[in-house]
């Protein structure tokens, strides 16, 4: 892949080749919920999520397994119905095809890749 297609992929430009601190890339907004894709293939994709306190996503589905890096705060996931508490520090994998959902307990920040089958 030439470095020009390479770029295309890239969602978080200023991330390639220059480090970063991943919290300082999204920024907490008041009764929002924040996403910055950093980077997008064919093979999956790495979005960073800042939540405010209360703020969620509702329960759904996908086809793809996930692997949530918490950043920092805490949320509640809930994943084939069971209530899950995480935290800064924490990492989880929610399994492809399970209903799953977030909740912020308080301001939460997170790192999602999403693995394609």
């Amino acid at each position: 892949m030439s470095a020009n297609q390479q770029e295309k992929n890239m969602v978080c430009t200023d991330c390639l080749g220059q480090p970063k601190e991943l919290s300082d890339l999204v920024q907490y907004v008041s009764g929002s919920i924040v996403s910055k894709g950093i980077m997008d293939r064919k093979v999956g994709t790495i979005t960073l999520f800042a939540f405010d306190k209360g703020q969620g996503l509702s329960e759904h589905r996908s086809p793809f397994d996930a692997v949530v890096q918490v950043i920092d705060g805490e949320a509640e996931l809930t994943i084939g119905g069971e209530a899950v508490k995480v935290t800064g520090g924490q990492i989880i994998i929610m399994p492809a095809g399970i209903a799953h959902s977030v909740k912020a307990a308080e301001k939460f920040k997170m790192l999602l890749t999403m693995i394609r089958k």
